[in-house]
């Protein structure tokens, strides 16, 4: 069987099948158009070419019948054949176009997790910093990490000896601008806003770019201070003591107290893409979300957030009351469940933290979710922008469960858990 379908035979007889096709819309598309002669014409060879495949002729009879068919499909084809090269291409992608948009608006939707709220059940982008220029990866390791985990560098050599200056827009505790945000491309070509940071060495400044969802202050203050989150106090102390320098550029200079040599690596990280998965986008149109579902929304219609897609987690329905009691959080009177990631941050193990009292939750606050509405948090409780400081997600702009992590390669690659 398997050598047949491989055959001249059985290879001749697809293209005919094919021609066969072609023919028939023709005739079905342009019959009003074309003249007597010319339709007499397509029908003998249609009619020929048809009873060489009913009688399965050999290869070279059904040849022989498709080259009779080609002069009069060239003559009567009109706009379907003989086609360029440019117009096949137009179709192919304009199909492609349409069958693409369909899927992603009604069956599966690929969505990129930008920030680490579900962590460690979902990463978002991550760090990994190199302390010497022997520890980065060379050419190939670069190509290898950027393939399989969708892996960036960022590399900055000091330009001058000196101490290493913060450039910050504001010394006032209420308005602390740590960076700057200017027009960035993602993947080379697309518009976006990225974040710009930058700092003087000597008389020179220079800049660290990062995407908008990313985090650089840990990674500044790991290389500082050796801890991530040194920076918040030191930075706290230099604005209640106004212990801040000028800049040449205008700006107020915070001191780091690193010190750097020109030449030396001042900072060297890549920044690892953050989880890439599909959303089943057609099972909460037959199912109600249920409690402990991971799921995706659209947040247009709540307030301050904007128009931009959410991965949380499910914890509370209609009618449902929800308390936080540090690590445990509360739903109806007892400790949720309905998913391992709340069992998890009541114990607080396998890196997860445990749910944070704040906000709407904040102690001794409960919250119950009205009718059409469900409440949402991150399992990444301590650093989660989520139901607790905006509010509850209405039904209708829910949009689906995460399916299939389909990137990057990792060990977290496949059904989503």
């Amino acid at each position: 069987m398997i050598l047949y379908y491989f055959s001249e035979n059985a290879r001749m007889r697809r293209n005919a099948r094919n021609w066969l096709h072609l023919a028939d819309k023709v005739y079905h598309f342009r019959r009003d158009r074309l003249t007597e002669p010319e339709l007499a014409s397509l029908a003998q060879e249609r009619g020929n070419l048809r009873q060489k495949l009913k009688a399965r002729a050999d290869a070279s009879m059904l040849k022989l019948a498709i080259e009779g068919l080609e002069p009069c499909l060239r003559q009567s084809g009109g706009t379907f054949y003989p086609k360029s090269t440019v117009v096949e291409y137009v179709e192919f992608f304009l199909v492609a176009a349409i069958l693409f948009l369909g899927i992603r608006a009604f069956i599966l939707q690929p969505f990129k997790i930008p920030t680490n709220s579900m962590w460690p059940s979902f990463y978002g982008m991550t760090d990994e910093i190199y302390a010497t220029k022997d520890d980065e990866p060379g050419v190939l390791g670069r190509g290898f990490r950027f393939v399989a985990h969708g892996a960036t560098s960022r590399r900055v050599d000091a330009p001058a000896d000196g101490e290493v200056l913060w450039l910050i827009g504001s010394n006032r505790s209420d308005n602390v601008q740590l960076y700057r945000m200017v027009p960035g491309r993602r993947w080379l070509v697309l518009r976006t806003m990225v974040k710009e940071y930058s700092f003087q060495v000597g008389n020179e400044i220079v800049s660290i770019k990062v995407p908008a969802d990313f985090q650089l202050e840990p990674i500044l203050s790991e290389i500082w201070f050796g801890d991530r989150e040194a920076w918040r106090s030191y930075l706290g102390t230099r604005l209640r003591q106004r212990d801040f320098l000028g800049s040449d550029d205008g700006r107020v200079a915070l001191p780091t107290g690193h010190m750097v040599k020109k030449g030396d690596r001042m900072v060297s990280f890549d920044i690892l893409t953050g989880d890439q998965l599909f959303v089943d986008r057609i099972s909460y149109h037959f199912i109600r979300p249920d409690v402990g579902d991971g799921f995706v929304f659209r947040t247009r219609n709540i307030a301050g957030l904007g128009d931009k897609y959410y991965i949380k987690r499910l914890v509370g329905v209609p009618g449902d009351t929800l308390e936080v009691r540090e690590p445990v959080l509360n739903r109806n009177g007892e400790a949720i469940s309905g998913s391992r990631a709340f069992e998890y941050n009541a114990r607080q193990e396998k890196r997860y933290q445990g749910y944070a009292a704040l906000g709407r939750l904040a102690p001794g606050k409960t919250v119950t979710v009205p009718e059409a509405n469900f409440f949402a948090m991150g399992d990444n409780s301590n650093n989660s922008e989520d139901g607790r400081m905006w509010g509850f997600v209405p039904a209708a702009e829910v949009v689906g469960r995460p399916l299939f992590i389909y990137y990057p390669f990792t060990r977290r690659w496949g059904p989503t858990r």
